[in-house]
Formats: structure tokens, sequence, C-alpha cells
């Protein structure tokens, strides 16, 4: 059967659905040099996470004379870690596992909504260091401000929910989002993002990393946003990101923040990571986490079965179910 290679860990549970299969798991992570002198080509399948890059040329170190690897499996959402038209040409299905980790991202995103509003990062900080900074922190109400999405797939439709919830207004920009989607969930769908900036004193990040939306969070769309809410309230601005690094320039972040434009950021991914050192952190308004949108247990357990599932079906000659080439 098939020897497969997972690079940045598994769900026990999924790796012993795959024995009981009869097919091969190492579970070992492998260094970039590795990986480019070929690593992954005594390998059927390769299932990695976010650590692990297929690059073109790590893609082509991991064929042989047999043919190599022909399964590559994202253990998560977003594969901008994996040249996926290198992997078509060479006959490698790519796929990840869109459902699974949805409701763990919702309830962090939530998480960092309200802590930044409620200072609780910082409260604690503060608490920490001996300081007792009751009157200084006076936050403000997620209810009754308009919150923007950029994307509006399951994720941001999760979090969509919980705001609404909360009594948040929606907004969103997706423009590949059928209307009806939107509409159905009582959601104000805009066709151009600026717009979106320009309405909403709390954005939340939830598209994947392109070429498009490469720091589609910059500095003119941070000047954009209006500090007070649809309330009146003078409620500040506020940026949520726990989709991908890259898609906030963090520069910009950094600048509005020293300059009061945005009144707090909160990221969970980072366009380089580990994020150790990165200047952010040094700011009292700046609350992180080291990506750990899909780190609960219920999610991993999800990913693993769902990934088993989708190996199971490659080496049986299926086409799983969230192939993307």
């Amino acid at each position: 059967m098939a020897r497969i290679a997972v690079t940045d860990g598994m769900d026990e549970n999924a790796v012993n659905i795959l024995e009981k299969y009869g097919h091969e798991v190492v579970l070992k992570h492998y260094s970039k040099e590795e990986l480019l002198g070929g690593a992954l080509c005594d390998y059927d399948a390769v299932v990695i996470r976010s650590a692990t890059k297929l690059t073109k040329p790590v893609l082509l170190a991991s064929i042989n004379e047999k043919g190599g690897v022909s399964f590559i499996g994202r253990a998560g959402v977003g594969v901008d870690n994996i040249d996926i038209p290198v992997a078509t040409e060479n006959n490698m299905v790519v796929c990840n596992t869109p459902r699974s980790s949805t409701h763990s991202v919702v309830e962090l995103t939530i998480g960092h909504l309200l802590t930044s509003c409620r200072h609780i990062a910082t409260g604690d900080r503060l608490l920490r260091e001996g300081t007792w900074a009751k009157k200084q922190l006076k936050g403000s109400e997620l209810s009754g401000k308009r919150l923007g999405l950029i994307g509006y797939g399951r994720i941001a439709q999760g979090v969509g929910n919980v705001a609404q919830s909360l009594g948040m207004e929606i907004h969103a920009y997706d423009p590949y989002l059928p209307p009806k989607i939107a509409s159905n969930n009582n959601v104000t769908l805009h066709s151009d993002v600026n717009a979106v900036f320009s309405m909403c004193t709390h954005i939340s990040v939830h598209c994947n990393l392109t070429d498009e939306t490469h720091h589609l969070v910059n500095e003119d769309r941070l000047n954009l946003m209006p500090q007070i809410g649809v309330d009146g309230t003078h409620c500040g601005n506020h940026i949520v990101n726990c989709a991908r690094g890259g898609i906030v320039d963090e520069d910009a972040t950094l600048s509005a923040l020293e300059s009061g434009k945005l009144t707090s950021a909160a990221l969970d991914v980072f366009e380089t990571e580990p994020a150790i050192g990165n200047q952010l952190l040094n700011h009292q308004n700046f609350h992180g986490t080291p990506h750990i949108g899909a780190a609960t247990m219920e999610a991993q357990s999800r990913i693993g079965q769902e990934m088993a599932a989708q190996l199971i079906d490659h080496f049986n000659g299926q086409r799983p179910h969230s192939a993307l080439n």
C-alpha cells in the first residue's frame, strides 16, 4: 500500500485509521535542504501544514522513476505554501480540509475582536507588571458597530453570524461570492473593498493569500476607516487577521497604531513566521497569537479524519472530495 510522509504532525486517530488500511505513515519533519535533496521522493503521498513549503524545486525533487508523490494533503485550508500548477503538471493531486477548522477559527476571531475592544490582553500585561489600570482601560462594545469581513466564505459567515448575535451590523467584500449568500444572511455585500473600510470600524480578514490580496490591508485603506461607530460611539478602528499572513501590511499597521489611526490590531498569522522579533509585538495596542486558529483538540481530530478519508479514497482510485486540481 502507500507510504505517506506526514511532515508537520497528524492526529493519532487519523494515523491509526491509515495504518488499519495498510498504509505506512512516517511522522517526520524535513528541513528545506532535505526537501530540496529529494527527501520525499520515496513516498507516495505527503501531508503538510503551514510549516512545510512545497515549492517548485521541492516538488520536482519529489519525483522518481516510479512516479514519486502523487498526493499532497494540506491539513488545513490555505494552500499558498504549495505550488499547485507544478503539482498539476506532475500528476500530483492537491487536497485540503476546508471544513474541519471552521468552528475553531471562528471562535478565535471572535476572541480577538472581544480582546481588542475590551483591552483584555493589555489589562493582563499591566496587571502582571503590577499596574491596576482600571480607569485607563475603558473599552467599547461590539454591539452597535459595523464589522467588515474581507472574504465571505465558511469562516467569515460563521464570524458574521456570531457578531450579529452580539449586535453588530455586517458588511462584506468578496468578488467571487454569489450575492444571494450574503443577502440570505442579512449581510451587505460591497463590490468595492474600499467601501467596506470606509464604513466599518472593525475589519476581520478571511480571504486567501494571492497576488491580488497581498497587502490588501494597507495604509490607504486603514486611513479610510471612520473611528466612530454607527451608534455614534468613538470606538476607534480595529483590525483582526486569522486568515493568512501577508494580507495585512504589518509596517502600515504599526504606523497606524503609532499615529492613533488604528486603535488595535490582532494577528494570528504573520508575513514571516515565527514572528519573534516582529516590531508589532512591542506596541501596547497590538496582541497576537502564534498561528493557532485551528489549534483545538476538536479541529485537529476533524482535520485528521478528513485527511485520512481523502488519502484512502485517492489510493482506492477515487477522486478526493476536496481535490483542488
